[in-house]
């Protein structure tokens, strides 16, 4: 859940108490402006501490619990990965390379893509997939992603 759902969760719970959005930024401290901007979805940020003083004010809760895995991350990580090239990255070579640490000669392009332009949060889900799946360490094959990012010279700053 992002910002600019919970500000559409705001809305709703604002409306339904019967508040206006003056009512609600006197209630929480915060200016009119700024519940406009979360309710709209143009609020780039608001801080913990606000924004929780505000879900508890309107009787939202916000819960911190773990989401679910992203399903077939492994798949979808691979299928980003080979975006750019006549290929595919088939997932199981490319669990099995991140298995064993080795960088196959045939995979760099695709991982060399992977480790610079995939979504971070679907590489992390990627990692904890393969690690359920092989009872590997997830800490293990996070250390080949980084080794392999290393030594392909990867400019996300990520993996500095």
């Amino acid at each position: 859940m992002n910002l600019a759902d919970i500000g559409q969760l705001v809305h709703t719970r604002r409306t339904a108490l019967g508040l206006s959005q003056a009512q609600l930024a006197t209630m929480s401290g915060l200016s009119r402006a700024t519940i406009n901007q979360l309710e709209t979805g143009s609020l780039v940020d608001l801080g913990a501490t606000k924004l929780i003083a505000l879900l508890d004010l309107v009787g939202i809760n916000l819960d911190a619990g773990t989401r679910k895995g992203h399903q077939h991350a492994l798949q979808s990580v691979s299928q980003s990965a080979s975006v750019s090239y006549k290929s595919v990255l088939d997932p199981a070579a490319l669990a099995a390379a991140m298995v064993d640490g080795a960088l196959p000669e045939r995979l760099l392009p695709h991982i060399a893509t992977l480790l610079d332009e995939a979504p971070l949060s679907l590489i992390v889900a990627a990692v904890e997939e393969v690690a359920t799946a092989s009872s590997m360490s997830p800490k293990l094959l996070w250390k080949h992603l980084f080794h392999w990012a290393k030594d392909l010279h990867s400019p996300r700053g990520v993996w500095a």
